[in-house]
């Protein structure tokens, strides 16, 4: 999964960035301070790997990963080329998904490329260049299968659907909230259009707001108003202090997050909407050579799941073993498990569940 962190230049991208990776990437207080994308992979935290590595002392421990880019700070007239738009763009287009980092809260010695602060005005800024790179996209497509149209009569819904998104992005609408079939859909996925991509809004608070009311805070009530009127999440954080807690370790975290009053730090939080917004799960493997988590998207079968660890266990496959996790742990191990009939064996088609401790059979 690749998460791409974007927003208006210094709202504190590059900020949370170092703070969820810890990679060290350069942030300052003037616009443009990153140009190239900064990458960086993050562990997911997931406690159920914890537990099941207290069972069988593994050799390895392997949780999934994240990689998250640190793109540069777009501009109006990004999509024309403004403030090396273009190739920002372009950066973006290769993540499956936008965490978009806006500015909510008042200080005047933040250099900002906007006068004021307006979470509003800065997402309306992002997504129009979005929307706007769209309808360059669309318009090279339609022209080619407008054209391929006088020759295959079949293409005509294809053509018809193109038209109508096109007329829905010219309306000012992103490419998200038109509305299709799954038919459809795979078609315009293959477009790989910006404003499709869904998103999570970080609205990155000062310090003084951490641990209270944000329904105090006008500019987070403003840009949960537009998350909820899209269907899309937020997550309020303070990058300063999630750069705080990344430097301590897991059970300093602990400890300071419990006196800032927050059950989890803004990674997890960001991490958990992500696979959410993504319609992600996790199965686990365990055993003493390896306890690990693998993402898969729900509603993947057995097999398929099975391919994720290597091609020939989809390819041979014969049948899933599977446990629930928290029968797994009742129970202390899997020979217990299965004694107390808590084994099932599962066929091809078998949609696996978020949780599940799967061996898989096969032969090749």
């Amino acid at each position: 999964m690749k998460i791409g962190i974007v927003g208006l230049p210094n709202v504190g991208k590059s900020t949370l960035f170092n703070a969820v990776t810890k990679a060290g990437a350069q942030a300052a207080n003037y616009a443009f301070c990153t140009i190239e994308p900064n990458v960086g992979t993050v562990s997911v935290r997931d406690r159920r790997l914890d537990e099941l590595a207290k069972i069988y002392s593994p050799e390895k421990y392997t949780p999934a990963v994240v990689e998250f880019v640190d793109i540069a700070g777009l501009v109006k007239g990004a999509s024309k080329g403004e403030g090396l738009g273009n190739k920002f763009l372009s950066h973006i287009r290769q993540v499956d998904a936008i965490a978009h980092v806006v500015r909510c809260f008042d200080d005047d010695d933040v250099v900002s490329v906007e006068t004021g602060v307006d979470p509003i005005r800065d997402i309306d800024i992002i997504e129009t260049e979005l929307i706007l790179s769209d309808i360059e996209i669309l318009e090279r497509c339609l022209d080619k299968q407008r054209k391929a149209l006088k020759g295959d009569a079949s293409l005509s819904g294809e053509v018809s659907l193109l038209e109508n998104l096109f007329n829905h992005l010219n309306g000012g609408a992103s490419a998200r909230s038109f509305e299709m079939d799954d038919d459809q859909r795979e078609i315009v996925a293959q477009l790989g259009l910006l404003s499709d991509k869904p998103v999570i809004y970080v609205a990155n608070i000062s310090e003084n707001d951490i641990g209270s009311d944000l329904s105090a805070n006008k500019y987070v009530s403003q840009v949960t108003k537009r998350a909820a009127a899209e269907g899309a999440q937020i997550i309020p954080l303070c990058a300063k202090i999630e750069a705080e807690i990344a430097e301590l370790d897991d059970s300093e975290q602990a400890e300071f997050l419990s006196e800032l009053g927050l059950d989890a730090s803004g990674l997890e939080k960001l991490i958990v909407s992500s696979y959410s917004l993504l319609g992600l799960i996790s199965f686990l493997t365990a055993g003493p050579k390896e306890v690990r988590a693998w993402t898969i998207k729900k509603g993947t079968k057995a097999p398929q799941a099975a391919g994720k660890i290597h091609s020939d266990f989809e390819r041979g496959f014969i049948r899933a073993e599977v446990i629930r996790y928290e029968d797994l742990i009742e129970k202390g191990s899997a020979a217990a498990a299965s004694a107390a009939g808590l084994m099932r064996s599962e066929g091809k088609e078998y949609v696996m569940k978020d949780g599940d401790v799967v061996l898989f059979r096969f032969n090749v």
